[in-house]
């Protein structure tokens, strides 16, 4: 009897597209408590509301660069029918566009299932639950770590984190520095 596809949902920006703006969570997070004067007691992500402020998140959001070794090895996974792929990103709306050109760029129809960005603008961590229920993934690949907790205590899908030279000394046993040693790991997964 032929094995089910395992259902993999993937962030963009950090994981299908290599950003090294990723390496300032962990500083955002430290200027953000110092402000407060004390840490962060729930995650929540900044949403730009004015039109200066949307177009300051489109030029940061220019910092993803290419596509992340291991995008075509998705491709042959999914041609081979072991894995069903998804695009999931948080990109708020005033980035669809951008997420547009991108999805057109990586020629995103032929790979994956469905690409979703976060329309109604949600905070990023519920607009990825949501999704990851909806559809039922089995797995999630991400690079932010606070969604990767909140995906492990929230879902039933299996978080991959791609981490960054910052916070890479977290303990995490499905953490990769690249989106490359995710894809072999999930090749194992589905050889087992």
């Amino acid at each position: 009897m032929k094995k089910s596809p395992l259902k993999v949902g993937f962030d963009l920006d950090g994981v299908l597209l290599y950003n090294p703006a990723r390496i300032f969570r962990p500083i955002t997070i430290a200027v953000k408590t110092l402000l407060r004067r004390k840490a962060p007691t729930k995650t929540e992500f900044y949403y730009p509301k004015s039109t200066i402020e949307k177009i300051l998140w489109n030029i940061v959001h220019w910092s993803s660069l290419y596509m992340a070794d291991g995008v075509d090895e998705i491709k042959k996974l999914s041609k081979e029918g072991h894995i069903q792929a998804y695009i999931i990103t948080s990109r708020y709306d005033c980035l669809e566009g951008d997420f547009r050109r991108w999805m057109k760029k990586m020629h995103a129809d032929e790979i994956f299932e469905a690409t979703y960005h976060n329309k109604k603008n949600l905070q990023p961590h519920i607009f990825k639950e949501q999704k990851i229920k909806e559809l039922g993934l089995d797995v999630f690949v991400e690079d932010n770590w606070d969604i990767v907790k909140h995906i492990n205590s929230h879902t039933r899908a299996n978080a991959l984190w791609i981490t960054n030279a910052i916070d890479k000394t977290i303990r995490y046993d499905k953490k990769f520095l690249s989106l490359k040693d995710a894809i072999e790991f999930l090749k194992l997964k589905i050889k087992n």
